[in-house]
């Protein structure tokens, strides 16, 4: 079968976004390997302070309209325009498209420009809430109703096999979900090697401070060891919108000065920062797979995340590269478990790292590649 040559991503931000995480992660970098290997691709997003409205970077031209609502609505009459010819998609129609749910889809199948692949990372039951009661509801309606009525011939990718499972529970068709886990980029040259023996020991949150990946169980953690005379100290890497309530959180525990904000730091900085933790705390409510497993994984740091938060029990072996927990209370004894016990630290580390050295982004879009060229016939 012949490759689509023009791909179009659709997703409410990009990696530059004061909020992208690891959605974007994945989307960019398969990105970047289609763009790699021929393939014309563009990426249509929101606009935010001080990202250019059209830009090419690692062979993607990105084109940014509206803000965090309105980009839905801009993005899908720059598709019609470009049906007629017209606007700033002119003249690149693309062969297929890779509309990105999070929450809510673009509903680029209602243009019929291509053929659409619906992108999920997890279902959001469990995040609609913080969205406030009525919004929270309506969107729920339209991930869990109207986008698998809407979406209902086309092809799905998701990143885990229990997100597959939560959307053949919303009636998607399980033969037209595709598992697609994430890639996993080399650790950036220059990075400094760290021991993770150090005094006193140093635990790690990789996170958008957003209130569903529930960093506040993380700072708990660390102020529970340090009542019963553990010297922790807690790096938290990354930003949001939620980053005034995590700080007057580790006010109120009495933990400030042992935890460091970072916010958003460089590719080195941020793995300088994870290979000298001792145990990467991911104590969110719902990942579909848990890209920043992994990363700390390449530096031999093993995980401690929730069995219930879906896709970390599959980047997750429970007992081998990491534990699963349930509740706080397990999430502290399983910390401390690993804080008082370097030797099993590094064993669950050891074999983090070498599960890590299996991902790749070039496998990755192997994979993608062969569900858009299913989907363009």
């Amino acid at each position: 079968m012949t490759p689509p040559t023009r791909v179009l991503l659709l997703c409410w931000r990009d990696t530059g976004h004061p909020q992208g995480g690891g959605s974007e992660t994945y989307l960019e970098r398969v990105g970047a390997e289609l763009a790699r290997r021929g393939v014309e691709v563009t990426y249509l997003t929101a606009a935010y302070p001080g990202a250019p409205d059209d830009e090419r970077r690692d062979g993607i031209r990105f084109i940014r309209v509206g803000g965090r609502i309105s980009v839905y609505p801009r993005a899908l009459g720059l598709l019609l325009a470009a049906r007629m010819g017209r606007g700033r998609l002119a003249g690149g129609v693309p062969d297929v498209v890779i509309d990105t749910q999070n929450g809510v889809p673009f509903f680029a199948a209602l243009t019929r420009i291509a053929p659409t692949v619906v992108l999920v990372h997890h279902c959001h039951r469990e995040q609609w809430p913080v969205a406030g009661r009525a919004l929270g509801r309506i969107g729920w309606f339209i991930e869990s109703r109207l986008s698998p009525w809407i979406h209902r011939r086309s092809r799905y990718v998701t990143v885990s096999a229990p997100s597959r499972r939560e959307l053949v529970g919303l009636g998607v068709d399980d033969a037209r979900i595709d598992v697609i886990r994430n890639g996993l980029d080399p650790v950036p040259a220059g990075v400094k090697a760290s021991s993770t023996s150090t005094s006193p020991p140093r635990l790690c949150v990789l996170s958008r401070l957003v209130p569903h990946k529930q960093v506040e169980h993380a700072l708990t953690v660390v102020a529970e060891l340090r009542r019963v005379g553990v010297d922790a100290e807690l790096d938290v890497i990354g930003d949001g919108w939620w980053s005034g309530e995590l700080r007057s959180t580790a006010d109120i525990l009495g933990v400030s000065q042992a935890v460091t904000f970072h916010g958003h730091v460089d590719e080195v900085r941020k793995h300088e920062i994870l290979g000298r933790a001792r145990v990467h705390l991911m104590p969110s409510r719902k990942e579909g797979w848990g890209l920043a497993v992994m990363e700390a994984a390449q530096h031999g740091v093993p995980t401690i995340g929730y069995r219930s938060s879906a896709g970390l029990a599959e980047s997750i072996d429970d007992g081998r590269t990491g534990l699963l927990v349930d509740g706080i209370d397990e999430f502290l004894s399983a910390t401390r478990k690993l804080v008082d016990n370097p030797d099993e630290a590094r064993r669950l580390g050891r074999a983090a790292q070498r599960k890590s050295q299996r991902y790749s982004w070039s496998t990755t879009c192997d994979e993608m590649l062969r569900v858009l060229r299913d989907a363009a016939r």
